[in-house]
């Protein structure tokens, strides 16, 4: 049985909110996207990715003659394909909408997504939007941002710390409808019973420090009220961005 609970909030400086979140429990898929463009395009690229994913998810869960446009590959699950087709899907439709309307030019957005299926979870990332996992104890990162400082970090061997005033510690190095081609990676996971799955944006995971997302986690056991506990706590910390996150609980059947 999953449980689903997510938050948003515009913070407290900006006037729109351009994170976008999806829970769609007849497909078991959850996500969150974070949008980023000028004259509101941000709130139409993270609304329209979001809307893409589960236009091409709905129809892959009943076409059984259906057709991959960009490949299949057999290592993976067809929950995890259609993740990644989707997303891939969804980066044709942002980027095309940029393209097309002169207001919306260079708009795009970061997207983490998560397919569950019994105990076993399918999850995608693009940008620096997060998905974390906590199984009561430690919170653990399980994606990695697509960002100036993560690859500084691969390339030096150094920490995040180290890079904390980096110029370009912002500089995202792909996001969905940005260009024509996106380069996806799908990975999957078995579940525990009671582990979480956190998806959230980078005005939560920016604001927070770890150790305050476990506090909340392990002291409040209601999702809608975690949910609402850990944004309030980064609007309060920083507040400068949108912040938006979604929690979701995998309980084995007995």
């Amino acid at each position: 049985m999953l449980t689903v609970a997510s938050r948003t909030h515009p913070g407290t400086v900006r006037a729109t909110n351009e994170d976008s979140s999806l829970w769609e429990p007849n497909l078991a898929v959850v996500a969150v996207a974070d949008g980023m463009g000028g004259h509101n395009a941000g709130e139409v690229a993270s609304q329209l990715a979001l809307d893409a994913c589960r236009s091409f998810l709905e129809h892959s869960a009943t076409d059984h003659d259906l057709t991959w446009p960009f490949g299949f590959t057999p290592a993976l699950s067809i929950a995890a394909n259609r993740l990644m087709t989707a997303i891939k899907i969804a980066n044709g439709r942002v980027y095309r909408a940029s393209e097309e309307h002169s207001e919306y030019t260079g708009m795009g957005t970061t997207v983490v997504a998560a397919i569950f299926n019994g105990s076993t979870v399918a999850y995608a990332s693009v940008g620096d939007s997060r998905i974390y996992t906590f199984d009561g104890g430690a919170l653990q990162q399980i994606t990695k941002d697509d960002s100036w400082v993560e690859m500084l970090m691969k390339e030096s061997g150094l920490g995040a710390r180290a890079f904390e005033r980096h110029p370009m510690r912002h500089v995202l190095t792909s996001v969905v409808g940005a260009r024509p081609d996106l380069d996806v990676t799908v990975e999957e996971r078995e579940l525990v019973d009671g582990q979480t799955i956190m998806l959230c944006t980078d005005g939560l995971h920016g604001a927070l420090r770890d150790s305050d997302v476990e506090t909340i986690l392990q002291s409040e056991r209601d999702l809608d009220r975690a949910a609402a506990r850990l944004v309030d706590m980064a609007v309060r910390r920083d507040g400068r961005d949108n912040v938006t996150v979604a929690l979701a609980r995998y309980t084995r059947m007995h």
